[in-house]
Order: C-alpha cells, then structure tokens, then sequence
C-alpha cells in the first residue's frame, strides 16, 4: 500500500533551520521515497513500510539529538504525489 505523509518539524531551539534541511536529507536519501519541499511542510510519498521505516529511525535519531522538537505528521492511506503537482 503506498501513502503520503506531510511533515511539519519545530525544532524548539534557536537553531532550527540546520536540523530541519538535515532530516530532508535524510529522507532523500532513500531512493525508494519520493520527497517534495515546501516552504511550509515536506511530503513523503512511497510504499507504507518503507516511510515509517525511514520515518522512524529519523525521527529517534532527531529526539536523541534535540528531544525538544515537534513533529506534526498528516497521512492518507493513499499516493497523493501526482495530486500535489497540479
């Protein structure tokens, strides 16, 4: 089954920007995902192991480092990826 997710991630530091284009890296590495950037929030589109999978070790690996970040997860059960395009 393949999902979309839309992120939105507060690190509550005063250095915010940085861990935030890090975790997107991160994301896009996976070459099984496909990750789109806005100015508001960041979609993940792909298979729905492969996202959480990926999802999951980055987002423990971001609280490890600055457990003072919000996450702000959105998801359909479905691939919205070409939808978000147009």
């Amino acid at each position: 089954m393949r999902i979309s997710v839309d992120i939105s991630l507060y690190p509550l530091t005063q250095d915010y920007v940085e861990p935030i284009l890090a975790f997107i890296d991160q994301l896009e590495t996976n070459p099984k995902l496909i990750v789109k950037r806005n100015s508001l929030s960041t979609q993940v589109f792909g298979e729905y192991r492969d996202v959480m999978d990926m999802m999951d070790s980055q987002i423990e690996q971001l609280f490890n480092q600055i457990p003072e970040s919000v996450f702000v997860l959105k998801m359909i059960g479905t691939d919205r990826a070409d939808v978000i395009d147009k």
